[in-house]
């Protein structure tokens, strides 16, 4: 058997080949011996799962172990955003969660996010801790299960509803009032995932024209990726001009990330939502707080605090570091590039159902589409551009540690004035340009990211970095 490691945001494989019903019992009576270590076993697991291929089937399969290890658990009736099953563990005073999803990997991909009492990604510390539980119990094959016929007889697993609960804490997250006296029309993408109909239905609950496209449970996603980026969108793109709507709203296949297309059809990068979101909260909200980004998240934002007064806090890439910082309070949105982020007020994981309600928000408050609005942030704060390179790693031998170990004196014309190394290397170039570069947590890559505040800048920052690889005989 492979060794089965929780990598950024939970464990991922292959159904059929890792990730399997023998593996998911494996993993499963590791988080009910977790559960005892840490004294929690009195208090109730919730198990839920998304759309994906067997996935209610292997939920199940964990309520079958949880119940015989004597832990109670809740079962969800249907498939759901892992947001929701977060939120779910504050709901229900859980111990925590079991999400079965592989949130926006292929079709053939499954997966298990443990998220812990405080309804957040599970720290480094947790997982570390629950691999060493699966090394022991995938060497002594002890596993425990019963029926859930015997699990639901002995009370040990109940069938529990939690959506109308969730959609209840999103009701008063949002300005549901401000979107009733508003005149948008949105096209919703749920990309045949776990957020079928949230969005949707709850624009339209508050009198919102609103246009769902892709929400019927599809385990192939529909032969696509259920990833909301630029790539991933082309139709909703076209949805939002066919229909001459005020923007198109997607989520991916878990619904914890976001992805916003404007009036034109233009997709809108991640960096820029969380840019108009700040905008909003601080603008419109009247509300104050740090701000948390990650070291690959756009420095507008750096800008943006300095205007309004407020503290900005970097953290290494993960959501699990920006929930760090909530639990703490104070944090008034936290965010990432890849397009995860949460505000003040509600729990310390991404949230592509909330995010997408509040820029549907944003837009009904200032009475103008998104690209206006866009404007109006660049006209005050001025502009970032960005990009990421992808530079393949397989059989360069030594590769890896020749990027990381260099520190160039320019990148292009503009000279590098720090070099950072809270995760990867990070080169800040003179005229507020940078470059970030950081080995993937999973595939066999070195991404680049790259930022400037002209896009000329960029262009040839993006050359600078070819040039430099081409030297090392690579190239991007």
């Amino acid at each position: 058997m492979h060794a089965i490691r929780f990598g950024t945001d939970g464990w991922r494989a292959i159904v059929a080949e890792e990730f399997t019903m023998e593996n998911v019992r494996i993993v499963a009576q590791a988080i009910a011996c977790y559960t005892k270590e840490i004294g929690q076993q009195e208090q109730p697991l919730i198990v839920g799962h998304d759309t994906r291929f067997l996935g209610r089937r292997f939920a199940e399969e964990v309520g079958k172990v949880l119940s015989a290890n004597g832990i109670r658990t809740y079962l969800l009736n249907e498939a759901a955003p892992t947001p929701a099953v977060a939120f779910g563990v504050k709901h229900f005073a859980a111990s925590g969660a079991v999400m079965i999803t592989a949130s926006h990997n292929p079709p053939e991909y499954n997966g298990i996010k443990y998220i812990p009492e405080y309804a957040g990604p599970a720290t480094p510390a947790i997982t570390k801790k629950l691999e060493a539980w699966i090394a022991r119990i995938a060497e002594s094959g002890e596993v425990r299960t019963i029926s859930l016929e015997e699990a639901k007889a002995q009370k040990r697993l109940q069938i529990i509803v939690l959506r109308p609960h969730y959609e209840a804490h999103l009701r008063r997250m949002v300005k549901m009032d401000v979107l009733r006296r508003s005149s948008l029309h949105v096209v919703v993408d749920a990309m045949h995932g776990a957020g079928i109909g949230y969005v949707s239905g709850l624009l339209r609950e508050a009198g919102v024209r609103t246009v769902g496209i892709r929400e019927c449970i599809d385990a192939a996603f529909g032969g696509d990726l259920p990833e909301p980026n630029d790539k991933h969108l082309a139709l909703l793109k076209q949805e939002v001009l066919n229909q001459k709507a005020t923007m198109g709203l997607a989520n991916d296949g878990d619904a914890d990330r976001f992805g916003v297309v404007d009036e034109q059809g233009r997709y809108i990068p991640a960096n820029d939502v969380l840019v108009l979101l700040t905008y909003h909260l601080v603008k419109n909200r009247k509300l104050t707080g740090r701000i948390v980004r990650t070291v690959a998240t756009t420095h507008l934002l750096d800008k943006m605090a300095k205007v309004y007064g407020l503290e900005l806090i970097e953290t290494p890439v993960g959501f699990k570091y920006i929930g760090e910082q909530m639990l703490r309070g104070d944090v008034l949105i936290g965010g990432e590039e890849s397009g995860g982020a949460s505000i003040l007020g509600h729990i310390p994981e991404k949230d592509g159902v909330l995010i997408n309600m509040l820029i549907a928000e944003l837009c009904a408050w200032e009475g103008k589409s998104i690209s206006e609005i866009r404007r109006d942030i660049h006209e005050q704060f001025g502009e970032r551009f960005s990009t990421r390179l992808d530079l393949p790693l397989t059989s360069q031998e030594g590769l890896l540690q020749r990027i990381m170990d260099a520190e160039p004196q320019l990148i292009g014309p503009f000279a590098v004035q720090q070099i950072q190394s809270k995760d990867g290397r990070k080169l800040l170039l003179e005229d507020g340009h940078w470059v970030l570069i950081r080995p993937s947590g999973t595939e066999p890559l070195v991404r680049i990211y790259c930022e400037a505040t002209t896009q000329q800048a960029l262009e040839k920052i993006k050359e600078a970095i070819r040039d430099w690889f081409l030297d090392i005989r690579v190239s991007v």
